[in-house]
Formats: C-alpha cells, sequence, structure tokens
C-alpha cells in the first residue's frame, strides 16, 4: 500500500510540473536556420543572427535546469556560466562576421558532430553547412544548434576548432 501511495505521490509531482516554455524565434529544422544564418551573415545584419539564437531568458529557464553544471554539489552560479557562453558566442560572431559578411553562399546540407540529449532537448554540435559559393566548400557560421519541441535555433555562434 506504501509503495502504491509512494508512486501516486511522484505520478502527482511530475504531473504538476510546469511545462518549459517554447524558444523564441526557431525554425522547422537546421537547414531553415542555416539558410537563415547565411542571408543575416551576409547583410551583417547583427539583430537577426541574435534572435537565431538562444537567450538568457531562455537559457536561464529552459536550458540551464538540465545542464550538469546547474547541480548545487557543482558550485557554479547561472552567471557565470551564462556570462562566459555569451562573451565567447558574441566574440565568436563578431569573428564570423569579418570572415562571410557580404558572402552569398546556397546551402546544400547540414551535418553534425556530437549530439547530447537532455531531457526537453538536443544539442547537435559541430555544425557544418556544405554550401555552393564563392571559396569554400563547406563553411561553419555556429558551433551548435538546438532541437527543442521539433523546433531549432542557434545554441551558440563557439565554433570548437
Amino acid at each position: 500500500m506504501r509503495l502504491l501511495i509512494a508512486a501516486a505521490g511522484l505520478v502527482f509531482v511530475i504531473s504538476c510540473r510546469p511545462t518549459p516554455a517554447p524558444l523564441a524565434h526557431t525554425q522547422e529544422s537546421a537547414e531553415v536556420v542555416a539558410t537563415a544564418l547565411m542571408a543575416a551573415m551576409a547583410s551583417g545584419d547583427v539583430q537577426a543572427l541574435e534572435q537565431l539564437a538562444l537567450s538568457e531568458t531562455e537559457f536561464r529557464q529552459r536550458i540551464w535546469p538540465e545542464l550538469p553544471a546547474s547541480r548545487p554539489e557543482r558550485n557554479l552560479p547561472f552567471s557565470y556560466v551564462w556570462g562566459d557562453l555569451h562573451q565567447k558566442s558574441n566574440q565568436s560572431l563578431q569573428q564570423l562576421l569579418a570572415k562571410h559578411k557580404g558572402h552569398k553562399y546556397t546551402l546544400d546540407s547540414v551535418r553534425f558532430g556530437e549530439v547530447t540529449e537532455y531531457p526537453t532537448f538536443k544539442v547537435h554540435r559541430d555544425s557544418v553547412f556544405i554550401v555552393r559559393g564563392p571559396d569554400e566548400p563547406e563553411i561553419r557560421l555556429c558551433g551548435s544548434m538546438i532541437e527543442a519541441d521539433g523546433r531549432w535555433k542557434v545554441f551558440s555562434f563557439v565554433i570548437d576548432e
């Protein structure tokens, strides 16, 4: 009987957890995100590029609670983790703009390296865009993308070489 009551209590607690808020400015596929990134990068539209990526609010409310770094025993404050990620992402974005602004590419496909799964989202790392363009057959315009609720956006512009 105690086991039945405990199980019922667990089901109640799980069902009472709030559903995570959907991410804003998402796209229906990685290819649509890549195409939007290429267009915004070509025109130098920083506002559009920033909207394609996670915001601080999205990271705090949706991503952070599921990351191992958020566990109390890790003793890593949100402000440190977000500040570090955001600073590195912005620096990478500026470098990417300097390299790709004005370049027009046509997307053939997107491929990823490692995929890390969390309870409500997946992070697709090592984003590579296979393109037809003036110089390169492959370009990297972001480091990783996030897939949540069947929708996609940029997780970070940080590209690990």
